[in-house]
C-alpha cells in the first residue's frame, strides 16, 4: 500500500500564454518500507485560475429549456486525427480567478458568454465540485444553475476579448432534447452532461 510520495525533483518544462507544464520526479514509499523506482509525472497548471464554474442556464417556456453555447475549441481541431465539427457545444462556463466569488463568477459568465443578466443571488450550486482530468490537471469543475425569465432582457455577448470567442452560437433547447443529443453522440461535453443530470435531479424532472 502507498504510504508516501518522495519528491526528488520539480521543474517547469514548458510554458504557453495561459498554461504551464510541470514535471515532478518522485518515487513511492510503500507500507512494507520498500521504495519504488524513480518515475516522472507531467501535468498542466493554469496560473490565472485553476478551477472553473459550469453554469446551467434554464427557463420554462412552457417546457424546461436549457441554453447551449457552441464555440471553437482549438485542441479538438488539432489534437485529434479525425475531422470534427468546427463548433463544439457545451454549457456556459468560465475560469475562476483568485478571489472570485463562485456565484458572482457564474453570473458574470452568463452575461459575458450568453448576454443574459442574472443575479448572483439567484445562482444555485449543483452538488459538490469534481475533478475532470486528475491525471493531467488538478482543476475542479464547480457546477451551478440559474433560472432565466422567459422574457429576460439579453444583449449581444461581449466575450472575454479573445478572438476565439467570436462566432459562437447560442441555442435554447428542451432538456429532453439535450439528453437525446447526448444519447446520439451529438453533445459530447462531459461537464455539460454532469451539470444537466444534476439539474434534472434537482428540479425533479
Amino acid at each position: 500500500m502507498l504510504e508516501k510520495i518522495e519528491l526528488l525533483g520539480d521543474e517547469r518544462v514548458g510554458q504557453g500564454g495561459n498554461l504551464i507544464i510541470r514535471r515532478l520526479r518522485m518515487r513511492m514509499l510503500l507500507s512494507d518500507g520498500t521504495r519504488t523506482r524513480e518515475g516522472s509525472w507531467d501535468f498542466v497548471e493554469r496560473p490565472m485560475g485553476l478551477d472553473a464554474v459550469v453554469v446551467a442556464l434554464w427557463r420554462r417556456k412552457p417546457a424546461l429549456e436549457v441554453l447551449l453555447r457552441s464555440g471553437l475549441r482549438v485542441p479538438l481541431q488539432y489534437g485529434r486525427s479525425e475531422s470534427r465539427p468546427l463548433l463544439f457545444t457545451e454549457l456556459v462556463a468560465g475560469i475562476l480567478e483568485p478571489g472570485d466569488d463562485l456565484r458572482q463568477r457564474a453570473a458574470d459568465e452568463a452575461l459575458e458568454e450568453a448576454g443574459l443578466q442574472v443575479s448572483a443571488s439567484n445562482v444555485r450550486l449543483l452538488g459538490p465540485p469534481m475533478f475532470p482530468t486528475p491525471g493531467m490537471c488538478a482543476e475542479l469543475f464547480h457546477f451551478a444553475s440559474c433560472e432565466v425569465s422567459p422574457d429576460a432582457f439579453s444583449v449581444a455577448p461581449r466575450g472575454d476579448g479573445s478572438p476565439f470567442e467570436e462566432g459562437a452560437r447560442l441555442e435554447w433547447i428542451s432538456l429532453d432534447e439535450a439528453f437525446a443529443r447526448i444519447a446520439r453522440g451529438e453533445l459530447q461535453d462531459l461537464k455539460t452532461e454532469v451539470a444537466l443530470r444534476r439539474l434534472r435531479e434537482t428540479l425533479g424532472f
